[in-house]
């Protein structure tokens, strides 16, 4: 650590305050701890940073728990009514204003309490049953889509990281070739012209490299939204494991497909309550009545009952309201089915249509790519060619390189879109 002093003075430590020494002490603790120093980001790191901050999922668990703790109370009895009054007070007569002359006169207190049907309250039931699953469904759903998106955000950084390093490899290169060029004009083994030649090359790298600086900084400010924090990504490329065969018979486990059958089950208890009320509701009331002691006290009991008339205007359309939003929610789901299954069997087919080109692209195109390079140089070094097809063959073993890590990229990306399609 280097300390500060006044000319002609030794060190001397700093007991109180804080010193120079002590701020260049927590500057450099506070960029060892900073994302720049900090270890690279791996795949499964992402994944689970995700998971843990979004806050969708949040929403979502927030909302499975309220499902869950209204299932409790659906289904149960209203609340039952308390009645307080008075009944036959004389208003008018020889006996008015009077609470003891009257033998009918009497204080009523009374509770009471409404009875939904059995079938309607089970219905309730089902129904609240059913739309904890839905929510529980969706937080699945939702899961799925943050670490399918997280993935991908971090496979863009990973390969926009890759181009830059396979650039910066490119760039050296010519920078190699650019740097004999004066030595050989000089010996009349080149042109004057492959001078402004090589400089138009630079001019044109200078602006590839900014192309792809962009995307890079587009890919961090990506995978930032899901973990919180820019950070660099792991070298190695990860492993992205998925049983192809499988996917299509758990099709119905689709994400998008989760929360369908809870909501079939909604529907369906939604009809049943409909069909319930086509019975209708009953109560009961207990009342006691306080009079004069010379007449005495009285009890009183009464059960009441709804009368569901005319059903064909009140009941039944209702009834068929519901059987008919059933329908529809049947109907789209099997129409979701059939488009999904053909999505799926068509990335299926671009996963081995990448497969198939890349590895053509890692088996023959590099590698011819590279030759012609060599070969090119050869024959410049030998004044056999100009520096024009040296630099085109450079160019397109870049851009072989590029489209080999394009297809890579591709690859993982639809690998990650088929790992997290659908729930276990």
């Amino acid at each position: 650590m280097v300390m500060l002093r006044k000319a002609g003075q030794g060190a001397r430590p700093h007991r109180t305050g804080t010193g120079p020494s002590r701020v260049a002490a927590f500057l450099v603790a506070g960029a060892l701890w900073s994302p720049a120093w900090a270890a690279p980001l791996t795949f499964e790191q992402a994944l689970s940073l995700a998971e843990q901050q979004a806050p969708v999922l949040k929403a979502r668990q927030a909302a499975t728990e309220e499902a869950l703790h209204s299932r409790t109370a659906a289904g149960q009895l209203p609340y039952p009514k308390l009645a307080v009054g008075v009944e036959n007070y004389p208003v008018s007569g020889m006996d008015r204003f009077s609470w003891n002359r009257e033998s009918m006169t009497m204080r009523r207190v009374g509770v009471m309490q409404e009875v939904p049907n059995a079938a309607k309250r089970a219905a309730q039931r089902e129904g609240a049953q059913a739309r904890a699953e839905r929510e529980r469904a969706m937080l699945d759903a939702e899961r799925l889509a943050v670490r399918r998106e997280a993935a991908l955000a971090w496979l863009a950084q990973h390969y926009a990281e890759r181009k830059l390093k396979t650039f910066a490899a490119f760039e050296h290169e010519n920078q190699l070739l650019r740097d004999t060029l004066a030595a050989r004009i000089a010996g009349g083994k080149a042109m004057p012209a492959d001078a402004l030649m090589a400089r138009q090359e630079a001019l044109m790298l200078a602006e590839r490299r900014d192309e792809l600086q962009a995307g890079f900084e587009q890919a961090r400010a990506g995978l930032a939204r899901w973990t919180g924090a820019p950070a660099e990504t792991d070298a190695a490329a990860p492993v992205i494991p998925f049983d192809a065969p499988t996917l299509l018979p758990r099709l119905e486990r689709h994400a998008e497909l989760l929360a369908s059958t809870p909501m079939l089950a909604m529907a369906r208890a939604e009809v049943a309550e409909a069909q319930a009320s086509r019975r209708g509701d009953w109560g009961w009331e207990l009342a006691y009545g306080n009079r004069n002691r010379a007449y005495g006290d009285l009890l009183s009991f009464q059960l009441t009952f709804d009368l569901p008339v005319s059903p064909s205007t009140r009941q039944e359309p209702q009834v068929i309201a519901k059987q008919k939003q059933l329908s529809r929610l049947e109907a789209e789901r099997d129409d979701a089915l059939r488009r999904l299954r053909a999505d799926l069997e068509n990335q299926l087919t671009e996963l081995q249509r990448l497969e198939r080109a890349l590895d053509r692209q890692t088996a023959s195109a590099l590698p011819l790519a590279a030759e012609r390079v060599q070969l090119s140089l050869a024959g410049y070094e030998a004044g056999r060619a100009d520096l024009a097809s040296v630099l085109a063959a450079r160019k397109d073993a870049a851009e072989a390189r590029f489209r080999a890590l394009d297809l890579e990229a591709q690859l993982m990306g639809q690998r990650a879109k088929l790992a997290y399609l659908i729930a276990e």
